[in-house]
């Protein structure tokens, strides 16, 4: 056999090896993920306490971080910066060919449909998320998940479901700020800011707002909630390599869950608004 002959062989069984991991890595996560959604109520069966003690500290955060109120402070901060951009950029953009009346509808709008449910999602993420991942890897690495099960203690229902049903249970209230957040800071930057009337931009806005357009953005932010701590949990929970290997755990899954909050936001906007969007402009 040639050596050109060769060289081609040995990329083709690099390819091909490259290829099989690859989908056992999928295999693997897919398992994982029916394990951690099965277990859900055995970890409610069973596992009440720390199920209790995980949504406070998802909720409120621990350390340093509840200093400042935890997650919902954070996400409730970021929705309100977003509503306030939405609102700076819309009345200029707008009052440039002279309908800066319309506003309001781009609050009800953009924050309703894309802006809140993106903002929450990264909140997740860098959050709820991260501290996950970093939790299940320090535990991993040290060798505690181990010790759980030596001890008979299932680490899936324990560590991985728990923290699935805490995050569900905090989505909702949490979400719920934001939303408002994200409202008051719009109507804030409009009316008081750049001198809108109120009446103005509350006709607008509640013409615009529909209810429907707040249920699946509820559900949407839900689907956030179940794959951003999904993926955290995997990746932490599968954490290797000492400190190190965490470290690079929490940047994987941080990157993973962003690029998934954005494909959820695009896949329910083409399913729910795609054919017809709902939406009829006339004064």
């Amino acid at each position: 056999m040639s050596i050109a002959a060769t060289g081609k062989l040995v990329r083709t069984r690099r390819a091909a090896a490259r290829g099989s991991a690859s989908f056992d890595e999928f295999g693997d996560k897919a398992l994982f993920f029916w394990d951690a959604l099965r277990h859900i109520p055995t970890a409610l069966r069973l596992h009440k306490k720390e199920t209790v003690r995980l949504i406070a500290e998802i909720g409120m955060g621990t350390g340093s971080l509840a200093v400042i109120g935890g997650t919902v402070v954070i996400v409730s901060f970021l929705t309100l910066f977003a509503g306030g951009t939405i609102a700076i950029q819309g009345y200029s953009s707008l009052g440039n060919i002279g309908v800066e009346a319309l506003t309001g509808f781009l609050s009800a709008f953009i924050n309703v449909r894309v802006g809140a449910p993106v903002i929450a999602g990264i909140g997740l993420a860098a959050t709820i998320g991260a501290g996950s991942t970093a939790q299940l890897g320090a535990m991993r690495v040290s060798e505690e998940i181990d010790a759980l099960e030596s001890m008979a203690i299932p680490s899936i229902p324990y560590l991985v479901s728990t923290r699935l049903i805490a995050g569900l249970a905090t989505i909702v209230p949490l979400y719920s700020l934001a939303v408002v957040a994200a409202f008051a800071a719009s109507r804030f930057t409009t009316v008081t800011l750049n001198g809108q009337s109120a009446g103005v931009y509350d006709h607008y806005f509640n013409t615009f707002l529909s209810p429907a357009d707040i249920v699946w953005s509820f559900g949407q932010a839900i689907a956030m909630a179940v794959v951003v701590m999904l993926i955290h949990t995997y990746f932490g929970y599968t954490a290797s390599g000492g400190p190190a290997g965490v470290g690079r755990a929490v940047g994987h899954a941080v990157r993973a869950s962003l690029v998934a909050v954005v494909s959820i936001t695009l896949l329910t906007s083409l399913a729910i608004y795609g054919a017809s969007g709902d939406f009829h402009l006339s004064g």
